[in-house]
């Protein structure tokens, strides 16, 4: 069975009425994800906790062997007093992997509906699709599909180094490996090129795909490749990169929490050495 092949498996549902108990609600407010803390264990709420709160903007996102998803936002905090809200970044690292593509996708869809309300050619209100994950306009026929925006992230290695920089929008002393968006047209190894090339002043070679991860913040998904440095001397662009160097695994810098797929970069750099 397929269920048996990938663990989870997207949807778009808008009919609520498919709901049961176990059923799990991923609702958001301000942005920010509801849960509570059980024997400092994270737990998002099942339907039988959530029938007394107010929400909009509802949809099913998919479901694995065990229960369906569902995200929603929440018009009124004044009613969940047992739950936290906390920003779902913090929550990289802390929850178990596959929970947090979950968490992903529903921040991104919850995000995607909330912004094509309205068709972005004629102004007239859209409609979902039935047989797929897209919005239509019924009067000009625009379909919109949810947003994704590809970038890569790449582990540069020069002998028993690595080569990290700090990001201007980093928190104070935190480094990491190169990252960028991929532009029309370009292809991810372009990209790894141009953007290694633009921000720290040197090239590379031999670039080979690692892993992916979706980045929901807001609608990233971030494609990690290795690769080994090829020339040049290290420039940073001075925009967005203040600083940047060689470092070997003995004397890192403050380095991204793990979950994040440049923390696994980094973690193979360490255990490759």
């Amino acid at each position: 069975m397929l269920d048996n092949y990938i663990s989870f498996i997207p949807e778009c549902i808008l009919d609520c009425k498919r709901v049961e108990e176990n059923d799990t609600w991923l609702i958001f407010s301000n942005n920010k994800i509801m849960y509570r803390l059980k024997n400092n264990e994270i737990i998002f709420p099942k339907s039988t906790e959530i029938k007394n709160l107010e929400l909009i903007n509802i949809l099913g996102i998919g479901h694995n062997s065990k229960e369906r998803y569902y995200v929603a936002e929440l018009k009124d905090e004044s009613f969940v007093n047992e739950f936290t809200f906390n920003d779902l970044k913090s929550l990289v690292g802390v929850l178990e992997e596959e929970l947090f593509f979950i968490c992903s996708r529903a921040a991104q869809m919850l995000n995607w509906n909330k912004n094509n309300v309205y068709c972005g050619r004629c102004g007239s209100l859209m409609d979902f699709k039935s047989d797929d994950t897209a919005k239509f306009c019924p009067k000009c026929g625009q379909t919109m599909y949810p947003r994704i925006s590809p970038a890569v992230i790449v582990a540069i290695v020069k002998e028993d180094k690595i080569l990290l920089a700090h990001n201007v929008n980093f928190q104070q002393n935190r480094y990491s490996t190169i990252a960028g968006f991929v532009e029309v047209g370009e292809t991810f190894e372009e990209c790894v090129k141009r953007e290694v090339y633009e921000e720290v002043g040197v090239k590379v070679k031999n670039i080979k795909y690692f892993a992916s991860q979706p980045w929901p913040f807001p609608d990233s998904l971030m494609v990690a490749f290795t690769a080994e440095y090829d020339s040049g001397d290290i420039k940073v662009d001075g925009k967005e990169i203040s600083h940047a160097d060689w470092f070997n695994k003995a004397n890192l810098p403050n380095i991204p929490v793990r979950g994040s797929v440049a923390r696994k970069l980094i973690d193979w750099f360490i255990s490759s050495i």
